[in-house]
């Protein structure tokens, strides 16, 4: 009684916000999508949304039905992919997003040193650094997830694969780059540049400002790392970012890094995998090469 093109008609709907764009979408007219809805409909005895003008809303049965499509038809994109795959002679592809700006650069080094080994492999980066990467890998629209915060949970195996430490980066003249250690309360005086996302992602705030009540003059994002070095460099603020980013990147530029405390922020780049798939051959290869590839 369930097939897949009423469940991909849900989710395009609801991606889509009306009948006209899903239809569009999915290469139908308008008229057999929705005679489609209602044979549905009358085959299963319930509605599976109400119009009010222009306005539609998921009844009770449609919201359970979107619910599954939004669960199902992703593994089922994945398992097609996969055969087509197998069908074209390929050993497979990879797909990694990530969820954090430095993470990029790490990333694009490893993809070329990788592509290189493993030439069979597709790889697919997705740089939705604002998106649920752990809801990502598990409803299979990623194989890989690059982030610093791993959330431990039993079907995602999480792998660290190098330290660093988070830094103050300062103009060369600015006061702080002689002293080489910054205490929360200096940051008061400063306009600090960041990424653009919430508060409660930034370590900055969360373990270094928040705790000791302290909040900077002012706060700006910037959406790439190398703005915010350009941006350090020509004395418009300071700005948060891995060590060894600042080293590779920040080369040539007059500025400074400075520890966060007398301890430093430390943090680890991890890799996720959904549990039971890191030994498939690809993907064990990535994070093997992942482990041996330096900062």
């Amino acid at each position: 009684m369930l097939d897949r093109q009423i469940l991909a008609i849900l989710r395009e709907v609801d991606r889509a916000g009306s009948v006209t764009a899903a239809a569009e979408r999915l290469n139908l007219s308008q008229s057999a999508l929705s005679h489609t809805v209602r044979k549905f409909e009358e085959r299963c005895g319930v509605e599976i949304w109400t119009k009010k003008g222009r306005s539609l809303r998921f009844t009770q049965a449609g919201q359970h039905l979107l619910s599954l499509a939004q669960r199902l038809l992703p593994q089922f994109e994945d398992a097609e992919r996969v055969l087509a795959d197998f069908a074209a002679g390929r050993r497979g592809a990879l797909r990694a997003g990530m969820e954090c700006h430095p993470c990029q650069a790490w990333l694009m080094r490893m993809t070329a040193r990788y592509l290189t080994q493993w030439p069979d492999v597709d790889v697919d980066v997705r740089t939705a650094f604002r998106f649920d990467g752990l809801a990502a890998l598990l409803d299979n629209e990623i194989d890989l997830l690059v982030t610093p915060d791993p959330i431990e949970t039993p079907d995602v195996l999480f792998t660290p694969v190098f330290d660093y430490e988070l830094v103050l980066v300062v103009h060369d003249a600015h006061p702080l780059a002689a002293r080489g250690v910054a205490r929360p309360e200096d940051l008061r005086v400063e306009e600090l540049i960041t990424v653009p996302v919430g508060l409660e992602r930034l370590d900055v705030y969360t373990r270094f400002l928040v705790p000791a009540h302290c909040r900077p003059l002012r706060h700006k994002t910037a959406e790439t790392t190398d703005l915010m070095l350009q941006l350090v460099a020509a004395r418009r603020g300071v700005t948060v970012l891995p060590d060894w980013l600042v080293r590779e990147d920040g080369a040539g530029l007059p500025v400074r890094c400075v520890r966060l405390g007398n301890e430093g922020i430390g943090k680890s780049i991890h890799l996720g995998v959904r549990r039971g798939e890191e030994s498939v051959d690809y993907i064990a290869g990535f994070l093997a090469l992942a482990r041996t590839t330096d900062r």
